[in-house]
């Protein structure tokens, strides 16, 4: 079985598309998703399945729907896939245990294309930081995440791609709780 790692975009927001962790872990078990553990209360899934990730995405999207009465967008990684977003952190020079809050990585549905990428890179204002791997946006806002306009739905809105962003403190936590055995 290959181990992964779901984020929810949107939920437990200001009392909007409310999910109770518990009824979370329920539902993803009901999917015979094998050792689901939640981690906080935005979304964050660690589960086990034989199944590929594009019918994952597919399942968990269309059973919250179903249950929840709500569209809620889903991006799945492998634990692997983690360990390499870890390794290749590019503020490797930071404290990223004193920046964990202020350091982000946002998780997109697919690569950006090369001119929507250049697009956002011209609202990147010193200090902040970005730089795109892949699937993911690795932001630095040393002022903090709730200062910079490159929030979740301005990159979502600038990339025309699905994603939702986690702080690095979270992305390390996920690892390592995905990580046991």
């Amino acid at each position: 079985m290959m181990r992964y790692i779901s984020l929810l975009r949107g939920i437990n927001v200001s009392g909007k598309k409310k999910i109770i962790m518990k009824d979370l872990k329920a539902l993803y078990e009901s999917l015979d998703f094998k050792d689901v553990i939640t981690y906080i209360q935005s979304g964050n899934v660690i589960f086990e399945s034989d199944e590929q990730e594009s019918i994952l995405i597919e399942k968990i999207e269309e059973a919250i729907e179903e249950h929840y009465g709500f569209d809620v967008p889903v991006q799945i990684r492998t634990i692997s896939h983690f360990e390499n977003i870890i390794e290749i952190c590019p503020f490797s020079e930071l404290d990223l245990v004193e920046e964990g809050t202020r350091a982000m990585v946002t998780f997109l549905e697919k690569e950006p294309t090369k001119e929507t990428l250049e697009k956002l890179a011209t609202y990147v204002n010193e200090p902040e930081r970005l730089v795109s791997v892949g699937r993911e946006v690795y932001l630095h806002c040393p002022n903090g995440y709730g200062k910079t306009k490159l929030n979740n739905n301005f990159i979502e809105n600038k990339l025309k791609v699905k994603a939702t962003t986690r702080n690095w403190k979270s992305v390390v936590k996920l690892y390592a709780m995905g990580c046991h055995d």
